[in-house]
């Protein structure tokens, strides 16, 4: 059987949800951030030497689990970063449900563009 373009009441639910995943992305980000910046002011140093900082995902879930607040801080801008990414994926599904294909291929070019950025901006110098 195939699928059936979506409701107007089952759009409103999917947009309710990319608002939602907005709303607790930016929220989530801003509170980890604030955690690391407390750890920091209240012990007075990064957790790090000198002026370096975690900057691959590795080092930060490793300065993380060790309670380093600039590994924090960097997690809460990498949540941050990926909150966007998070959204076009909900966004490519809900075009899906809608057999809305143009939309989907658009929606798909940019979440890969944002993966090639994502790629470069850690791996480029």
């Amino acid at each position: 059987m195939a699928d059936k373009p979506m409701t107007a009441r089952e759009m409103a639910q999917v947009e309710t949800i990319i608002g939602r995943i907005l709303q607790v992305g930016v929220i989530f980000s801003a509170v980890v951030m604030a955690i690391g910046l407390v750890m920091f002011l209240a012990t007075g140093h990064s957790g790090y030497p000198g002026s370096t900082m975690p900057l691959h995902m590795g080092a930060i879930l490793l300065g993380t689990w060790q309670l380093k607040p600039f590994a924090i801080m960097m997690l809460g801008v990498y949540c941050l970063i990926l909150t966007p990414v998070l959204r076009v994926i909900v966004s490519i599904y809900a075009f899906y449900k809608e057999k809305d294909h143009l939309y989907v291929a658009i929606t798909t070019t940019v979440l890969i563009i944002l993966i090639i950025a994502l790629v470069i901006g850690v791996y480029g110098k």
